[in-house]
């Protein structure tokens, strides 16, 4: 089992930033990809941003530009840096972990963007 333990959510206005860790424990070895999704209100579970152990990232269209992933293997901990924060950023943000082609969750931060 992988276990994630997500911080750095909170409130903030819009045009502004908001950075993300989630650090890994348990059987990290073989976790390949790790990233980050949302959960609007009312809406569905949706991919941020993805990370592999070699670095090679992918990114929703809704975030290029704006948001930055990156993640320490020695540490097993990555992040999410985000920056020019829109309304409809606000969501509950999951850190996510594949091992051996099995999803792992962390338990959700909220991240609110609102004036």
């Amino acid at each position: 089992q992988v276990q994630l333990v997500e911080s750095g959510g909170g409130l903030v206005q819009p045009g502004g930033s908001l950075r993300l860790s989630c650090a890994a424990s348990g059987s990290v070895f073989s976790v390949n990809v790790m990233g980050w999704y949302r959960r609007p209100p009312g809406g569905e579970r949706e991919l941020v941003a993805q990370i592999t152990r070699f670095g090679s990232t992918n990114y929703a269209d809704s975030v290029k530009g704006r948001f930055t992933i990156s993640r320490d293997n020695a540490k097993n901990t990555v992040w999410l840096q985000m920056n020019s924060l829109k309304p409809e950023d606000t969501a509950v943000y999951y850190c996510n972990a594949v091992r051996l082609q099995v999803n792992h969750w962390g338990q959700g931060t909220q991240v609110t963007v609102s004036s």
